[in-house]
């Protein structure tokens, strides 16, 4: 599925191809709260990183977490995620980790294309979800999938098993 994306202010545009295109997960963890988060969560999806395309790549940047923020006087240690977003309006537009080459992973918040609508609700990070955050806090039923930390399976099994991959 061809996907097109923007930040707020218009500064940057960027377009890439996904065979996931269902914004199915949605992360709690500091990280993604704290960076992207507007309900308390933010929703990755994923697009293969030899097809995206930038306009305005100029005024973007990057920004990576120091793992050693909570830890006085040590030496920076800086997370491999790359999270890229606009310098202007400060949207986030997609995160690249070197450890997985082929994929990007843009902020399903930036994305212009009208998305497909999962049929289920996956949760993630949910040891890290504060209580005022949107989410269900029942036990998950037929239709939601919770998880304290990473699931298993990755965002590809995961689309596969579900009859979510697009050719």
């Amino acid at each position: 599925m061809d996907l097109k994306g923007s930040c707020h202010c218009g500064k940057v545009t960027f377009t890439c191809k996904s065979h996931t295109p269902y914004p199915y997960m949605r992360c709690y963890c500091h990280l993604c709260r704290k960076t992207a988060g507007g309900g308390g969560y933010s929703i990755n999806i994923m697009a293969q990183a030899g097809s995206l395309d930038v306009k305005g790549k100029e005024n973007t940047s990057v920004y990576q977490w120091n793992k050693n923020k909570d830890k006085p006087n040590s030496e920076p240690d800086l997370s491999e995620n790359y999270r890229h977003f606009c310098t202007t309006c400060a949207s986030f537009l997609w995160a690249f980790d070197p450890s997985y080459p082929e994929w990007i992973y843009p902020f399903a918040s930036a994305i212009d294309t009208e998305l497909p609508v999962p049929d289920i609700d996956t949760c993630i990070f949910l040891e890290s979800k504060p209580k005022w955050a949107a989410g269900s806090d029942e036990k998950p039923g037929p239709k939601q999938l919770h998880f304290d930390k990473y699931p298993n399976d990755s965002i590809e099994q995961t689309h596969k098993k579900n009859g979510w991959w697009v050719q």
